[in-house]
């Protein structure tokens, strides 16, 4: 019966190992260490998941804007036709006359830019000028329009200029809601954004008028609106004040991929002009456009002016 005995002890001290468990007569005897099981990956919470659960942030990927999502549709659908009135002796492009003189060399300027473009990333332009009244809005809103003249071109000017605001004027618009009222935060990106009667061209006027625009243009409004529009336009025009006598324009150049500064023929001293061209050190010079060519003033005489002498005043 020992033999028996023996047998049945050890098949139940058997049966007890094999269920993990421990049997009241194992005495000294030790259970076996199980490796603990290998810990699964964290599977992300479905779409239908209950409200009140998120599924955790993926590491290095930013967390979602909660701002209203910013496309092109978008903007069409909130941003109807305005009717503009523009100055026809300054507005070169919005009447028929496609020989009217100036055109064409607004024409060469834009191809003079894609020709850059090859070269370095050129898309957000800051057009100024050394002093008042030399010119630069004038640029600024009729190289606008020969860009957005090119098939499928989209283009977005803003008057910068928050002091002697000119372009509202020159486009017949009105000056508000606009940059002011968004740096303000006062205004969104769709209230301040005007659309005019020539495909694809918008226009962010100055808006209302602010104190102190130096340090407002600093506060990173204007670079969050930058981010935000930079991918719905093929280009970006600043105008800008003038750079000599106040900082505005250089601050507003550190959010341009370059600046495009304006001289008035016979008019601005080039001492000026360089001092201004010193503003901008560290900056893309993009070049410098001859301004006030009248028409007794031969081509050859205006294309030496601009496109000779510009390498030298950039370098």
């Amino acid at each position: 019966m020992s033999r028996i005995h023996e047998a049945l002890k050890r098949a139940e001290q058997e049966r007890a190992a094999s269920q993990g468990g421990r049997a009241d007569s194992m005495s000294g005897v030790e259970s076996p260490v199980m490796d603990p099981a290998p810990s699964l990956p964290e599977r992300p919470v479905p779409a239908s998941a209950p409200t009140g659960v998120a599924a955790p942030p993926v590491s290095g990927q930013a967390m979602p804007s909660f701002t209203s999502p910013f496309t092109f549709d978008t903007l069409l659908s909130r941003c109807a036709p305005g009717q503009w009135k523009p100055d026809p002796k300054t507005m070169l492009f919005f009447n028929q006359e496609d020989n009217a003189f100036g055109t064409e060399q607004f024409r060469t300027l834009r191809a003079r830019l894609y020709q850059m473009r090859e070269k370095v990333p050129l898309k957000k332009i800051l057009v100024t000028s050394a002093l008042p009244k030399e010119g630069k809005s004038f640029v600024s809103a009729n190289l606008a329009q020969v860009l957005v003249r090119q098939h499928g071109r989209r283009v977005l000017l803003i008057d910068g200029d928050l002091r002697v605001a000119r372009l509202h004027s020159a486009l017949g618009t009105t000056s508000a809601p606009g940059l002011g009222d968004y740096l303000l935060g006062e205004s969104d990106e769709f209230s301040i954004m005007q659309r005019g009667p020539m495909e694809n061209l918008f226009f962010i006027p100055c808006g209302r008028t602010v104190p102190q625009p130096a340090e407002l243009i600093a506060n990173g409004r204007l670079k969050m609106l930058m981010e935000r529009v930079e991918a719905l336009f093929d280009w970006i025009i600043v105008d800008s004040p003038p750079a000599i006598p106040v900082s505005d324009a250089n601050q507003l150049a550190n959010f341009c991929d370059g600046v495009l500064m304006v001289v008035r023929s016979n008019a601005t001293p080039y001492d000026t002009a360089q001092k201004a061209r010193q503003e901008f050190a560290g900056k893309t010079m993009v070049g410098v456009v001859l301004n006030g060519i009248t028409r007794a003033d031969s081509y050859a005489t205006y294309y030496y002016d601009v496109y000779e002498k510009t390498p030298q005043l950039k370098a």
